[in-house]
């Protein structure tokens, strides 16, 4: 187990050092936490607020929101004219700006060329960024004995982090993972596992993924498992406990949604797995929660 976790904190740390890139902005009196998109005579700035991708510009001291409100179903876009307003001493057209962090960076990006001959258009090729959520949920433990096929209360937590900027769809997960004894049988567990996550539906207010384990270390405890002697056939009740390590590779299937300032999480796990034996039964693995954004 020291191993395991020396390894989670050794990877945490990896992951975890660069993230200096968010900064807190007063927009018309709102407090926001923002990420550089491109920093320069007109500089970028953007983020994720309760589900909505939401950008503005600053140009001196003054912080403008890039807005395209809707108005009997049609886009008023704002932004242009004041993204015209802004680059009105090198005239550049907005007719063809997109209010998308690509859009807007390659509109800003120009007109800072143009008013800047040093402007250096380089930016970091990370952002990275924590999310902490708490589930629950149960399991039929298809890679233990479980001779009754019986349901199991699950909970725990995920640490998660990803990039926003050039590994969008990708995250690694740390997860803590309980597993409580059922009345008819009576295994439980602790589980520390490293995932992977690739986002194979990325939209605004919500995520699909595929989520591969690939390393975990288990400790187990299993109570009142009937053992027949092979040459007295006498029946006895025994238990037995102990800790694996090992690089189980399953997989499993999850959603996140945006919900107030985090996201809820919803996980179908180990539907399959590569090298670790089933026990021939339907997966039956299915977590609920709620993740926070740190």
């Amino acid at each position: 187990m020291k191993t395991l976790l020396s390894f989670c904190v050794f990877a945490l740390l990896l992951f975890v050092a660069p993230l200096n890139a968010q900064k807190q902005y007063t927009v018309d009196g709102q407090s926001y936490t923002l990420k550089t998109e491109v920093d320069g005579p007109i500089t970028l700035l953007w983020n994720s607020i309760d589900g909505e991708y939401r950008y503005f510009v600053q140009k001196g001291s003054a912080i403008t929101e890039l807005k395209n409100s809707r108005m009997n179903g049609q886009y008023q876009q704002e932004y242009k004219e004041s993204l015209k307003l802004l680059t009105a001493d090198q005239q550049m057209s907005t007719d063809n700006v997109k209010l998308t962090r690509a859009g807007l960076k390659s509109f800003v990006s120009e007109y800072n060329k143009k008013a800047d001959p040093n402007f250096n258009n380089e930016t970091s090729s990370i952002l990275l960024k924590t999310r902490l959520g708490v589930f629950g949920g149960i399991s039929n433990s298809i890679f233990t004995e479980n001779p009754n096929n019986s349901l199991l209360p699950v909970a725990g937590l995920d640490l998660e982090v990803i990039d926003e900027v050039k590994l969008r769809r990708h995250s690694v997960v740390v997860r803590f993972k309980q597993t409580f004894q059922a009345s008819d049988y009576k295994y439980s567990a602790s589980q520390f596992s490293l995932n992977y996550r690739f986002k194979f539906v990325k939209q605004q207010t919500f995520d699909i993924f595929v989520n591969t384990k690939f390393v975990a270390y288990t400790y187990s405890k299993r109570e009142d498992f009937v053992v027949i002697d092979p040459v007295t056939n006498e029946v006895t009740l025994e238990s037995s406990s102990g800790g694996d390590l090992s690089a189980p590779a399953t997989f499993g299937l999850g959603a996140d949604i945006a919900l107030g300032n985090g996201f809820l999480i919803l996980n179908y796990n180990d539907i399959v797995g590569i090298g670790v034996d089933s026990n021939g039964e339907f997966p039956v693995d299915f977590t609920v929660g709620y993740k926070f954004n740190l």
